[in-house]
């Protein structure tokens, strides 16, 4: 089993900063990348960020030069620090990972989301 438990989540002001982690924990041989989503109420859920096991970062552009996310994966963690928040930016967000399991299989993780509300 694998889990993954996003924490950081809460209300801010606009123009405000929050820093979001994921942690994976249970039977994991390596993790092949981490990202970030967001699903907003009433709106599909859309990719924030990604990194890999290399540290190579995508970025979606609404968040470039805004959000910068942050890898630690010999602590199978994921950050997110979130600067000059937008109301736009309110949504719930998750944490999703590749994950290399000890069993030899390569699954596809979520964790169940934290709420972030900019709002003044």
């Amino acid at each position: 089993q694998v889990q993954l438990v996003e924490s950081g989540g809460g209300l801010v002001q606009p123009g405000g900063s929050l820093r979001l982690s994921c942690a994976a924990s249970g039977s994991i041989f390596s993790i092949n990348y981490m990202e970030w989503y967001r699903q907003a109420p009433g709106k599909l859920r859309e990719l924030v960020a990604t990194i890999n096991s290399v540290g190579s970062t995508n970025y979606a552009g609404s968040v470039k030069g805004r959000f910068t996310i942050i890898g630690d994966f010999a602590k199978n963690t994921v950050y997110l620090q979130m600067n000059s928040l937008k109301p736009k930016d309110t949504a719930v967000y998750y944490c999703n990972a590749a994950i290399h399991r000890t069993s030899g299989y390569d699954e596809n993780y979520w964790g169940r989301g934290t709420q972030v509300t900019v709002s003044s």
